[in-house]
């Protein structure tokens, strides 16, 4: 499967699991608005998630898919499933332990995580209860992690790509049938992760169980091999999951700025999380195996190759995203939250996040395609290297800006802490020559900018030339419509791409 088909599997579950997900933040926002309950519900869902995006999903991925392909490679599809076996079961152990030591700690762990909660009578505790509810999702999610590697590794993207579009599902269907009979619509939404988690595990035994990849239960034990697997673990956690790092010091300060401020993050984090998922993640996932088998069989050009085309492929996509973001941010807050309890007030206080996040947007996409280059040369210590600098940037920027700026000020800071990051881990890769920008990406990238350039000139005008109509709705969907028409002009009349790539990406995509 080649980079583009893989990229276009993943990306197109992607956007529907993205398309489900702020289905299920519009319904959050009509129930929860943007206050006491709905801070309370985010931290307590930012608890399981942020572990789950820097051990599970993140680091654990980057440690585990190159030992399980070069072990398929290697030796064969059973001593892949021996070793996948293994790691099952020591991976369940620890997050089973994990599990129950923060159920334990609770309510003592919110104060490092939201330690403003304390100044808004019963929200520290309602942080805790919703978070009691919330922490077993880990365990579930950590074992559709390593499901999930394993099916990536077999090349099979889409059952794995799918899983989040389950948590939406479950999510809404909880909270709309708890709501009436909770005491906040919070413990609904709680109840709602929790037994999306469930689904997604069960839904991935089914897929590995068609893959012929069925995992069975073993003793746990620390091999070398596993050994071997927890020291790249542990080191590639913050690396692989800056993005979540510097949101959740965005989260800790945002919860002494204001009530609601935490939940002015979360929305605006959600939609920008939209573009991410589906290119982002798509080529950070695809490209890791791809890569991996370049590396492992000597042919650096085609990994060069590969990550050339990724990176093109990923600002393609995802700079006109970022600018259309920052231009039309207001009417999309608009037309996505502002029902029930979430107020034209709250609107206006999270587009500015959503404009100050999107510029932040082309360089956690350009992480996510130059980061497998280290994990498949089983390096793990460069990007934790670059994450700490990348962290540092993003607290002092915090620091600075959080007057001037308030909850605005953390999502810029966590954009300008992105582009630190990509930029160090781009300088690392060319000096030691493991990577170089050839001449094609060289040629389009500028003319990729230029293109989104004049798409938001039309945008800027567009705006204003509808914001008398009465239906938000009509309004997006005309601004989309005329954004994404002149970024196609604009693409093929610069000739940043044409007409048969764009014909043959698509064959890809069906193929």
């Amino acid at each position: 499967m080649t980079i583009a088909k893989a990229v276009f599997t993943i990306g197109g579950w992607t956007v529907l699991s993205r398309l489900a997900g702020l289905a299920r933040d519009t319904m959050l926002a009509s129930y929860l608005g943007a206050g006491t309950v709905a801070d309370a519900f985010f931290v307590a869902f930012r608890f399981p998630n942020m572990f789950r995006a820097l051990f599970a999903e993140g680091a654990f991925n980057a440690a585990f898919v190159p030992l399980f392909a070069a072990k398929l490679e290697g030796e064969g599809i059973e001593a892949a499933r021996q070793f996948a076996e293994r790691a099952y079961a020591v991976l369940a152990c620890l997050v089973t332990a994990a599990v129950l030591l923060m159920e334990l700690a609770m309510p003592w762990a919110i104060y490092g995580l939201a330690p403003g909660f304390d100044d808004v009578p019963g929200k520290m505790a309602l942080a805790a209860e919703l978070s009691r509810i919330t922490f077993p999702y880990l365990l579930f999610i950590s074992m559709v992690s390593l499901q999930s590697g394993v099916l990536n590794a077999l090349g099979r993207f889409a059952a794995a790509a799918g899983t989040p579009v389950l948590l939406s599902v479950s999510a809404m269907a909880v909270l709309f049938a708890l709501a009436p009979y909770t005491a906040t619509p919070g413990q609904a939404a709680a109840w709602g992760v929790f037994a999306g988690g469930i689904s997604q595990f069960l839904w991935l035994l089914y897929s590995m169980r068609r893959a012929g990849m069925t995992l069975r239960l073993v003793r746990p034990a620390l091999s070398p091999e596993i050994n071997q697997l927890l020291r790249r673990v542990v080191p590639g956690a913050l690396g692989a999951g800056v993005y979540q790092v510097n949101l959740l010091i965005s989260t800790m300060i945002a919860s002494g700025i204001a009530n609601g401020a935490v939940s002015y993050l979360n929305y605006a984090d959600r939609v920008n999380q939209l573009p991410l998922g589906v290119v982002g993640i798509a080529i950070g996932t695809a490209l890791l195996p791809a890569l991996s088998r370049h590396v492992r069989a000597g042919d650096l050009a085609a990994a060069s190759q590969a990550q050339n085309r990724a990176i093109e492929l990923g600002l393609l996509l995802t700079l006109p995203a970022a600018f259309a973001l920052a231009v039309i941010a207001h009417p999309v807050i608009k037309l996505l939250f502002q029902y029930g309890s979430f107020t034209a007030v709250d609107t206006d206080q999270v587009a500015p996040a959503l404009a100050a996040f999107a510029l932040g947007l082309p360089a956690t996409v350009l992480i996510k395609a130059l980061a497998p280059s280290f994990f498949a040369r089983h390096d793990t210590r460069t990007p934790v290297l670059v994450a700490m600098l990348a962290v540092a940037v993003n607290i002092a920027l915090n620091l600075a800006l959080m007057v001037p700026l308030r909850h605005v000020g953390m999502a810029l800071a966590t954009a300008l802490a992105a582009w630190v990051n990509a930029v160090l881990l781009m300088w690392q890769l060319h000096r030691r020559r493991l990577f170089t920008v050839d001449r094609r990406l060289q040629s389009r990238a500028w003319r990729i900018l230029l293109a989104c350039l004049g798409m938001s000139l039309l945008l800027w005008g567009g705006r204003a030339a509808t914001a008398g109509l009465s239906l938000p709705g009509l309004q997006v969907a005309l601004l989309v419509f005329g954004g994404a028409t002149a970024y196609g002009v604009l693409l093929l009349g610069l000739r940043a791409t044409s007409l048969a790539e764009v014909k043959a990406m698509t064959r890809r995509k069906a193929d």
